[in-house]
């Protein structure tokens, strides 16, 4: 059985420096929390700066860490999101603390290098690396525009370093864009059941198996919408970074709040946010989906749904 201290040690036991670090939570509801709420929002200025022509080579964050109060850079408590603008010519280096680093190439062609390996990509491609080490991109004959993403804020928030080299679940892939379209052939094709949650590719590979996720923590997909449809609303316990790749007469609604699409242009929708999408447009709606969501798969709490 426990035997209590005796007065006389109590006061000891209080003053040492481990019990003055100790703090106690004794509220009526357990599952109340302090932290910020993550806001719907999207990252205008940070695209124009990336489209604009005279912007230098470098990385261009979607910063979100002043409404979270992080001290380190988030787009969302558990993504980071840039664009990297590589000039024609041009070399861009960069080294992520992260397990995983995934590309999605807007525009322009180019290579990249991780260790030993090498990926040749061109508009439309998506590819991965592992994270944690320099990560090289040159850019052909004219301008490029890749955007990134990564779990940075996740191992920042534990303070946790990346695998060593030849350690990570992540390995080099390349999904081209030309393989991209073929598989959307059969995604169009499908027919529309009370089951749909659209028409979707998901990015995975076969080191992720048995999850269908781009890394263990994030999963990442083109969505698409024909014209004069709507995708229906919905909610999962995963937040979304939305990148509008062809956004124009494109819509959602966001907890019942209307967010215009900007082609180019990132958008938050928080996490258990009802929401859906309205293509009233000329062109079938495309988006580059970045959700936290691997990480929901494997702790069995996606928290779909279509209410």
């Amino acid at each position: 059985m426990p035997v209590e201290a005796s007065t006389e040690e109590a006061p000891a036991r209080l003053e040492t420096p481990y019990a003055r670090r100790a703090r106690y939570n004794c509220a009526e509801n357990g599952f109340a929390f302090a932290w910020p709420p993550v806001p719907a929002r999207q990252f205008l200025a940070e695209r124009d700066e990336a489209f604009d022509p005279k912007t230098p080579s470098g990385a261009i964050t979607l910063d979100s860490s002043a409404a979270l109060t992080t001290a380190y850079p988030a787009t969302t408590p558990t993504l980071l999101v840039r664009y990297l603008k590589v000039r024609a010519g041009e070399r861009l280096r960069t080294t992520f603390v992260a397990s995983g680093e995934v590309y999605y190439v807007m525009w322009g062609s180019g290579e990249s290098r991780n260790g030993s390996d090498s990926i040749g990509w061109g508009t439309g491609d998506v590819f991965c690396f592992p994270g944690g080490s320099e990560t090289a991109h040159a850019a052909g004959s004219e301008d490029c525009l890749l955007v990134a993403a990564t779990n940075e804020p996740l191992l920042a928030f534990e303070r946790l370093r990346p695998p060593a080299p030849g350690q990570a679940v992540v390995e080099a892939t390349h999904w081209p864009a030309e393989e991209i379209a073929r598989q959307f052939e059969a995604v169009w094709r499908r027919p529309i059941t009370p089951n749909t949650t659209g028409h979707s590719v998901q990015f995975t590979s076969a080191a992720l198996a048995p999850s269908n996720n781009t890394s263990p923590t994030m999963s990442i997909a083109i969505n698409t919408l024909e014209v004069g449809r709507d995708q229906r609303p919905h909610r999962h316990n995963g937040v979304a970074v939305t990148l509008a790749i062809q956004g124009d007469g494109i819509h959602s609604m966001i907890d019942g709040q209307r967010v215009d699409w900007s082609t180019g242009a990132a958008q938050i929708t928080p996490a258990a946010a009802l929401h859906s999408h309205h293509n009233r447009g000329t062109k079938r709606m495309r988006s580059l989906v970045i959700q936290d969501e691997g990480l929901h798969y494997y702790t069995r709490t996606p928290g779909f749904s279509f209410d």
